[in-house]
């Protein structure tokens, strides 16, 4: 089974793809992830990347489906996969559906949060320099990740100042991605303004059902 999880950041999509993997075995692919790991493991698509990046310049989306579709040939084990992060605009959906052939994407759980909420969020959260998981101010007094015990900071695009500019960069190149999918067949609304626990349950029970 191929999933994606689709939604603007902060709609909690990092939290639902770990406990999705935790709960019915999925793999949880990032391509942020997929991205880090190619520059530290120094690899051939690893370096490539990095010279895009290194002029701060977004890496091309041949390099990044070269990456996904690398890592879903060794997640040959379990449930299947849950894509977090890709794609992000409709010419990467169209080439990863191109690449997939007759194996494409089986649904999109959609987590939609209004923008009011997602400003709040973003503008609150904090990060483990650790192990990167996302927590909300509350979380953070101590400064001390309640998880590894890592520093916890404030990334400069979690800032309020630069929120709402993410969210337009969103509006315009991933929300397609609604439209595209929905227009598949393939899309399932999930309310992302619940606690992450009614999420949770929203995401199984929708998995559920395309199971019978």
């Amino acid at each position: 089974m191929l999933l994606v999880l689709l939604g603007a950041p902060g709609a909690g999509k990092g939290t639902q793809a770990d406990v999705l993997t935790e709960r019915i075995g999925v793999a949880h692919v990032s391509s942020g992830d997929l991205l880090r790991e190619n520059r530290a493991q120094k690899t051939e698509l690893g370096a490539k990347a990095q010279f895009y990046m290194d002029k701060g310049d977004l890496v091309p989306d041949d390099l990044v489906i070269q990456m996904v579709l690398g890592r879903l040939a060794e997640e040959t084990d379990g449930s299947g996969v849950v894509l977090d992060g890709f794609p992000r605009t409709e010419p990467q959906a169209v080439a990863l559906d191109a690449a997939l052939g007759g194996q494409g994407i089986d649904l999109v759980l959609f987590v939609k949060v209004p923008e009011d909420e997602l400003v709040r969020r973003l503008g609150g959260r904090y990060n483990c320099r650790s192990c990167q998981r996302p927590f909300p101010e509350e979380a953070a007094g101590s400064g001390k990740c309640p998880m590894c015990s890592g520093e916890l900071y404030q990334r400069e695009d979690d800032k309020p100042e630069a929120v709402r500019n993410r969210l337009n960069v969103y509006e315009q190149q991933t929300s397609p991605l609604v439209e595209y999918y929905r227009g598949q067949g393939k899309l399932m609304e999930i309310n992302g303004l619940q606690n992450v626990e009614e999420v949770t349950s929203d995401l199984l029970k929708t998995l559920e059902a395309l199971a019978t």
